[in-house]
């Protein structure tokens, strides 16, 4: 009888590829993926340790699973991914509820994990399984047992990041930056889009640093060029972009590719000077609106998605004034904001002096999201009246519409459009939509048929 394996990915996109690509290595040993927790003999937990929050969630879930070992059936936990790899030294010690742990770099080694999960439960081995070596062991790419949606898929294009921003864990925990070869990334694009992928959402720590350790420069230009021929694919849309590798080449391929969507991440993190030379930022104030003006001049229409943090050490009211007062100029079609997590292990957490308290920094994320509420209002109202295509993720039961995306919304992080329609709309399908209503960061509509 085949071990039954149930695998929860917690965490980025990154590591949702990541558990694909475990998954696939389970099914082609024979074991039985099954989608409930309660039906496996083996859990995977594949973790995420950026922040504390992000901690947290992986401990408790993995404490969760750890129940089904006293009250039903489950013979055994592996931990993988992050929380492995930036823990290794204590994780047992920790969490002794865990019976076999593989690091970033180890993952292929994930059937020899479950495998020897599952013979300490049935009590043929007592010893723990770990394997946790170097994060830059890890081989990229492979096949995958796509777990989202098949019609909007994540394209991982490179791991590690170079960057060493001071309040960040990550190259600590995934290791420097390797990029994919483009032939590659193309050869994966072409399977995803045989499977049925209408989306493809390119991801990596640093997506623009794409290509520099292996042909010399920053290459996503090229790149994305070459995912544009892949038969099948409508949208192509880049997420994690810093701002200090954005190009003109990037831009134009960006403008004249009709398969890229106009819609980019671009995480800023901050805008006073002094803050972003203390995160380790690689350019500042004058860099980022250099990047801002040039994207929203070479592609008109462009939607800009960045990211922010308040309450990094020594911020003060004129630093976060600055950064609230330049976001409402900036007036970002999308924005999200967090507190400054002090983690242990990065520079960030040897400054001692000028620590900002919780509820300052709560008060001041707050500002910053009550501000980006009514700027995103103004910014649907626009849409009011006017037709745009939307991908349809599914039908609403209890409201009795469908929902999807469009163009200007990635999957998970932005809003829904809802929508009525007078014939059956399939998962995976384009469809237009006039927008009729707007409703706080969503909107509603109905069919053009």
């Amino acid at each position: 009888m085949a071990v039954k394996v149930a695998l929860i990915s917690l965490g980025c996109p990154k590591n949702q590829v990541d558990s694909e690509v475990m998954l696939a290595k389970l099914n082609k040993a024979g074991m039985e993926i099954v989608k409930d927790d309660i039906d496996a003999d083996v859990v995977v937990v594949n973790t995420c340790a950026f922040i504390a929050d992000a901690k947290k969630e992986s401990i408790e879930t993995i404490l969760d699973v750890a129940w089904l070992k006293e009250h039903r059936n489950l013979k055994g936990i592996v931990a993988a991914g992050c929380l492995v790899q930036r823990y290794k030294d204590e994780l047992f010690r920790e969490l002794p509820e865990i019976d076999a742990a593989v690091g970033i770099g180890d993952l292929e080694n994930i059937v020899d994990a479950v495998k020897a999960a599952y013979e300490a439960g049935i009590g043929k081995e007592n010893k723990k399984y770990q394997c946790v070596t170097a994060a830059e062991n890890q081989i990229l790419g492979g096949d995958r047992v796509v777990t989202g949606s098949e019609y909007s898929v994540y394209l991982k294009i490179a791991e590690g990041c170079d960057n060493h921003c001071t309040f960040c864990a990550i190259p600590a925990i995934r290791g420097k930056l390797r990029s994919r070869k483009i032939e590659d990334v193309v050869s994966e694009a072409k399977e995803l889009a045989s499977l049925g992928a209408k989306e493809l959402v390119v991801v990596a720590q640093d997506t623009t640093s794409y290509g520099k350790d292996i042909y010399g420069k920053p290459s996503l230009d090229v790149l994305l060029k070459e995912l544009c021929k892949v038969d099948g694919v409508k949208w192509i849309r880049v997420l994690y972009c810093y701002p200090e590798d954005i190009t003109e080449s990037l831009a134009d391929v960006i403008a004249s590719e009709k398969k890229i969507v106009k819609y980019i991440d671009l995480p800023i993190q901050h805008i006073s000077d002094k803050i972003l030379r203390k995160m380790g930022r690689r350019g500042d104030s004058a860099l980022i609106k250099e990047k801002i003006a040039l994207l929203r001049s070479r592609i008109p229409g462009i939607v800009i998605r960045t990211t922010v943090m308040v309450g990094f050490p020594t911020e003060d009211k004129d630093d976060f004034a600055l950064l609230a007062e330049f976001l409402k100029e900036a007036k970002f079609e999308r924005l999200g904001a967090f507190t400054f997590s002090c983690e242990e292990g990065t520079p960030a957490y040897e400054i001692k002096d000028g620590t900002v308290p919780e509820k300052v920094k709560q008060k001041r994320l707050d500002v910053i999201m009550q501000n980006q509420y009514r700027i995103h209002t103004e910014n649907n109202k626009k849409a009011l009246g006017k037709v745009i295509e939307v991908l349809c993720e599914g039908f609403d039961v209890p409201s009795g519409v469908y929902f999807g995306r469009s163009a200007a919304d990635a999957p998970e992080i932005d809003g829904k459009v809802y929508f009525s329609s007078k014939r059956k709309i399939n998962e995976g399908e384009f469809v237009k939509v006039k927008i009729t209503e707007v409703m706080d960061y969503d909107l509603l509509g109905e069919t053009i048929l």
